[in-house]
Formats: C-alpha cells, sequence, structure tokens
C-alpha cells in the first residue's frame, strides 16, 4: 500500500501530494494544522482505484490500517477543528468507536442516495453511506448554521403557525439540516463526473465545507481521490492540502484546482523539494 515516493504540486495556499497518505502527511501538515479534515478512504470492497485494486489480507488488517490513519489525522486536527469520516456500514462501528476516545463525536450522519449500484433480490439493498462528524473540542468548534439552511416544510410549505410562545408566529422557513442528507451520487455524464468508482458529490462537500470551516482555514483530504474536496474548498477561500497516491487521479486534481501548469506528465515528474509543514 506504500507509493514509495512523494511528489508535491501547488501553492502554500493549495498543495497536492503525490503519495501514500501515511508516509506524506507528517510532513505536509503540521501537528493541530487542519481546521478541517475531510476522509473518505477506501472501503476495502474489491473496487480498483486507478492501477490498484483495493485489496488487505482480512478485515483485521484493514481495521489496523484504518487505526493509523484515523490516529495520524486527529494530530493534524487543529484544537478548534472539524473532522468528517467516511466508511462502509460494515467498518464504521469499529471507526466510531476507535474514534470516541479521541474526539467527539457530534453527529452521526448517514448520506442517502436515490439507488444502489447493485439492485439486491436476496437481501435489503444499500442505499445509504455513514459519515461521523468529530470535533476536537466540543466547547470550542466552527459551525456556520446560517450557511447551510435548508427548506423546512413546515413553513415554507405548509405554512402553519406556531401557538407555543407568548404570542402565534409561523414556522421559520429553513432550518439547520439533520443528519440524513439527500444527495444524488455522481453519475456518467454529470457535470462534475470523473472516472472513478467512489467520487462524492460536490453538494455534499459544499455543505461540509460551509459548515465546519471558515475563509482562509485549511482542508485537509488524506484521500483526495478526484479532488472534489479541494475543488470545493478552494472555490469558497479556504486553503487546502490533498493526499492522493493514484497518478491519473493526481492528474484530475491538477485540472480541477486549476494547476496544471504545474506538470505536464505527473508519471515523470521527479521529486519536489520538500516543504515546511503548513498550519
Amino acid at each position: 500500500m506504500r507509493s514509495g515516493r512523494v511528489r508535491e504540486f501547488g501553492t502554500d495556499a493549495c498543495r497536492i501530494l503525490h503519495g501514500d497518505a501515511l508516509e506524506v502527511l507528517d510532513d505536509a501538515v503540521a501537528d493541530g494544522g487542519a481546521d478541517l479534515v475531510f476522509a473518505d478512504p477506501p472501503y476495502n470492497l474489491g473496487k480498483r482505484f486507478g492501477t490498484t485494486a483495493e485489496s488487505w489480507p482480512d478485515e483485521a488488517s484493514y481495521l489496523a490500517w484504518t487505526r493509523r490513519w484515523l490516529d495520524l489525522c486527529v494530530r493534524k486536527l487543529a484544537p478548534t477543528g472539524s473532522m468528517y469520516v467516511m466508511a462502509s456500514t460494515q467498518a464504521m462501528p469499529h471507526v466510531d468507536l476507535h474514534l470516541r476516545g479521541q474526539v467527539t463525536i457530534l453527529s452521526r450522519i448517514v448520506w442517502h442516495y436515490d439507488s444502489s449500484g447493485i439492485q439486491a433480490r436476496q437481501r435489503f439493498g444499500s442505499l445509504y453511506e455513514p459519515i461521523l462528524h468529530a470535533v476536537a473540542d466540543r466547547a470550542r468548534y466552527t459551525f456556520n448554521a446560517d450557511a447551510v439552511l435548508v427548506e423546512a416544510r413546515t413553513g415554507a410549505r405548509r405554512r402553519l403557525v406556531d401557538h407555543r410562545g407568548p404570542a402565534p408566529r409561523p414556522y421559520a422557513a429553513t432550518k439547520v439540516p439533520g443528519n440524513v442528507w439527500q444527495f444524488p451520487r455522481v453519475r456518467y455524464r454529470m457535470k462534475e463526473y470523473e472516472e472513478h468508482p467512489a467520487q462524492k458529490p460536490e453538494a455534499l462537500l459544499e455543505r461540509v465545507v460551509l459548515a465546519s470551516s471558515n475563509a482562509g482555514d485549511l482542508v485537509l483530504d488524506p484521500f483526495a481521490g478526484t479532488f472534489t474536496t479541494g475543488a470545493v474548498a478552494v472555490r469558497h477561500g479556504r486553503r487546502f492540502v490533498g493526499v492522493e497516491r493514484e497518478a491519473q487521479y493526481v492528474e484530475v486534481g491538477l485540472r480541477r484546482l486549476g494547476l496544471v501548469g504545474a506538470a505536464e506528465d505527473v508519471t515523470d515528474i521527479s521529486r519536489a523539494p520538500r516543504r515546511r509543514p503548513v498550519g
């Protein structure tokens, strides 16, 4: 699972590291330097990512690897930082239990999508993926509620009146989203589609970035994939560090983040000079 080599592209405000997260994160981000971590790792379901098919000998080895990168991400989290972690439904209980002793888990989110990839006939097919929202300090963390408000059907559509207070008043037309998020999966021919087996929608990352970071904050994605996190973070004025080990996805990141001039061919570029950790 190791890359054996690290390449770096971009600027101090937007950086792509081509390498393995376990090998490069220590040098990429200072301990306590990341205001927001979004981690969407391989799920150990046998999918192929670029030139590599995810494969661990057994569940125990996969979970041991998971605990290593979780601990590393927690160490990189700022004292007021937030962390979102995705996992398979099978692995998430282990992730949840491991993180409880290190951070405070605020929400257990369900990302519900419109249809499963394979229509099951002998069981109930999966229509969701779990997400943990955790913070380093439950008394001090960023949550920009006004930036992620959604329609409240009670007030906006049904126009009901609340009679519980001193005087009747209409229910609010907007509200903070609950912990069930409904976003379509990224599909072929969608504008944001890239050739990746587990691409997450920009709408999901918009909610995460806007709710849990501010302009100028550092957003870290240790499994950047097609760099959706980076594209959203940069669009909203955040700094970004993304780690990805597959060259073809690094090339996607260079394009999506406007860094195409940084390298004509990722596979041939020599090792970049090492930088001091940011944060």
